[in-house]
């Protein structure tokens, strides 16, 4: 749980031009160590020299890391996917479930969750991975639909059970439910690879 410093820390970034998500990251003692901030800004470096001087007064141990989301979403889209594949994903509108069916080798998990197709499609996506038998020791923090003028790219935030780093995903596509999902998978990419073999 977040302290009331903390909460009027991320509050400050998140005001800054441009900063989509934050996260925080601490030591095993609590102290915080790492501030990652996911922005749309024309200007990466002046967003880091404004994040850098909030945190000196909060933090000043504390690294500050600016990432680009327009840099991240090109990146993703080159790479070769998440291992766990994503069959389907249904958002019911008369009781505003979704419903989400991944699959990993030849087995297959489903995760249902409401709240819409956004907040619903990450959590009912995490669920169906926890069915496929991932222990995954990450809760959803936010869901944040982005606007860059074309397209409505969607940013997952994933906060972890156990003082690590969170996790950000980002993806896009022409249905907000899909991008949700694609993004949490992403979120998670590199720790569900870490888990191969061991499910």
């Amino acid at each position: 749980m977040m302290s009331r410093t903390e909460e009027d820390f991320e509050l400050e970034l998140r005001s800054l031009p441009g900063v989509l998500n934050v996260g925080i990251t601490k030591h095993a003692n609590g102290d915080v160590n790492v501030v990652t901030l996911v922005a749309n800004s024309k200007d990466p470096s002046a967003t880091r020299g404004a994040a850098t001087q909030i945190a000196s007064l909060y933090y000043p141990e504390a690294a500050v890391v600016v990432e680009d989301a327009n840099r991240a979403m090109a990146d993703h889209s080159r790479g070769d996917g998440p291992r766990v594949a994503l069959i389907r994903a249904d958002y019911d509108t008369t009781d505003g479930f979704c419903e989400v069916q991944l699959s990993v080798d030849g087995r297959t998990g489903i995760g249902r969750a409401g709240s819409g197709p956004l907040i619903g499609g990450a959590e009912a996506t995490l669920a169906a991975l926890r069915d496929l038998g991932y222990d995954v020791p990450y809760s959803l923090m936010t869901v944040t639909n982005v606007t860059n003028g074309r397209d409505w790219p969607v940013i997952v935030t994933l906060r972890s059970l156990a003082n690590d780093a969170d996790r950000f995903g980002i993806a896009r596509s022409e249905d907000d439910l899909i991008s949700a999902v694609k993004a949490t998978l992403d979120s998670l990419n590199r720790f569900l690879s870490t888990l191969e073999g061991r499910i």
